[in-house]
């Protein structure tokens, strides 16, 4: 496991979310720190319903391991209690499950477990 998940979650302040994302992976994508911002944009803040950091992540592996986009989310709700943004920041009457560096760390994370799984089978 890499420390990428640790370093977007260092950028939340600085960017949104997906941004966070985006940027500490860009590489992956071919995006320059511009484009990573930009792409990021739409899906941060809850726009979309869905935690940005979660799209995000659901983004590159469905370049990668597509197969493995709606496990992400799963494991994501299943670790955090939901992936949904207004849940998660407690918008909907409940308690705050999580801070959204913590969401830019745990989807990151759970993005590289993904897809690391198969590789670690197929030694």
């Amino acid at each position: 496991m890499s420390n990428r998940p640790a370093e977007a979650a260092g950028l939340f302040g600085k960017v949104m979310c997906a941004s966070a994302i985006f940027s500490t992976y860009k590489d992956l994508l071919g995006l320059s720190q511009q484009e990573a911002v930009d792409k990021g944009f739409p899906m941060s803040g809850g726009r979309m319903g869905t935690c940005g950091a979660v799209l995000a992540c659901q983004t590159i592996l469905e370049k990668y391991k597509p197969e493995k986009v709606q496990e992400l989310e799963d494991r994501f709700s299943k670790l955090n209690g939901s992936s949904q943004c207004a849940v998660l920041k407690g918008r909907t009457g409940g308690p705050v499950l999580r801070a959204c560096p913590g969401c830019i760390e745990d989807a990151a994370r759970i993005m590289e477990e993904l897809m690391e799984e198969d590789d670690e089978k197929n030694r």
